[in-house]
């Protein structure tokens, strides 16, 4: 049978979201950030977990070298959404409604979901920070792209303030608050420049061709909210990983 291009390209996409689900809120609980299922042995817990042992292109990394380069502006399109939150046993996620996008030269990608590390996985001249955000996007033939906001101890972040109101009592159960709108714009600092390098999803199956964008200015948070998130998951980052031939590029 003949796929046309539109209709692989709208397999290519459910097959990239089911990974995404899959990886954002695993209910087998068959990894985790500990000793004997931990990041160190991910890569032999499933044979569909091996890119997390043998990929070359893995994520995250520590930003210590760059190459800067005229590169195009983030479009960031962000809307409010009904908060759809979840504790999937790995992280907090929130799931976004239709009709968010990120936009950088030709390319334009969809507003999937957010969520939560502690500490940061990424480093920058290897200094982490104390938490980040990842925001996950899918073009329409399923290439993947994340944004990654840094954030740090200082002031209350109102959005993250009002996520932690309504954590979830029971993991693995989605909750949805059709009366309460969040915006992911709330998350963004000032300046949109970034670092930029192709990697991998930073959780099993560790799945490679994903595009990074770590914004440069990092996000303020408050003592007590680091220390909410704190409670839930301590611990919930992979270690930086090689970067072997790869070269991370910079915005002017």
């Amino acid at each position: 049978m003949k796929i046309t291009g539109l209709l692989a390209g709208r397999i290519a996409l459910a097959s990239t979201l089911t990974v995404v689900a899959a990886c954002a809120a695993a209910q087998e609980h068959d990894w985790d950030y500990g000793t004997e299922h931990g990041p160190a042995h991910w890569g032999h817990l499933k044979p569909e977990f091996a890119p997390c042992q043998m990929g070359h292109h893995q994520s995250p990394i520590d930003i210590a070298t760059t190459q800067k380069a005229d590169l195009p502006a983030l479009e960031l399109d962000y809307h409010p959404t009904p908060l759809r939150i979840i504790d999937n046993g790995h992280t907090v996620m929130v799931t976004y409604a239709p009709g968010s996008s990120l936009r950088v030269g030709d390319r334009q990608y969809a507003l999937q979901q957010f969520h939560f590390h502690r500490p940061s996985e990424e480093k920058i001249h290897g200094k982490g920070y104390e938490m980040s955000v990842h925001l996950v996007h899918a073009d329409a033939t399923g290439h993947l792209a994340v944004v990654a906001i840094l954030l740090e101890k200082g002031q209350e972040q109102p959005l993250i303030r009002e996520l932690w109101r309504n954590l979830p009592k029971e993991k693995g159960k989605q909750e949805e608050h059709a009366d309460i709108l969040v915006d992911a714009a709330q998350l963004l600092p000032e300046k949109h420049a970034y670092y930029t390098f192709e990697g991998s999803l930073t959780t099993p199956p560790c799945t490679e061709n994903v595009t990074w964008f770590v914004l440069k200015q990092p996000v303020s948070v408050s003592s007590s909210e680091i220390e909410r998130f704190s409670k839930v998951y301590s611990s919930d980052a992979r270690p930086v990983q090689p970067l072997y031939d790869r070269v991370v590029m910079e915005s002017r």
